[in-house]
């Protein structure tokens, strides 16, 4: 199994083909089949923003598609990087 990239917000991503994620009041839950690694997502907004990522040129696109205040923005990018260390979130080819 290859590391996952350092995560980058000017690239392209999407959720891991290996990546169920369930709705959930709070958010989300994301199961990841290739390492059994589970995971929560919680906020809606979140949610939303890992569901876009592959519909935008960047992860930064993705962020202001879906309305993350610029002000959080640096909250979600640490949401989506920990996502990649999880492999949860993939650079697309």
């Amino acid at each position: 199994m290859t590391a996952a990239p350092a995560f980058d917000p000017a690239l392209p991503w999407r959720q891991s083909r290996s990546v169920a994620l369930r709705p959930e009041p709070f958010g989300a839950l994301v199961y990841s089949f290739a390492n059994r690694k589970l995971s929560f997502l919680k906020s809606k907004l979140l949610v939303s923003v890992v569901t876009s990522l592959a519909d935008h040129p960047t992860a930064e696109a993705a962020l202001v598609a879906c309305g993350v205040p610029e002000a959080q923005r640096g909250a979600y990018v640490k949401a989506l990087a920990d996502l990649a260390r999880s492999q949860m979130i993939e650079v697309r080819p």
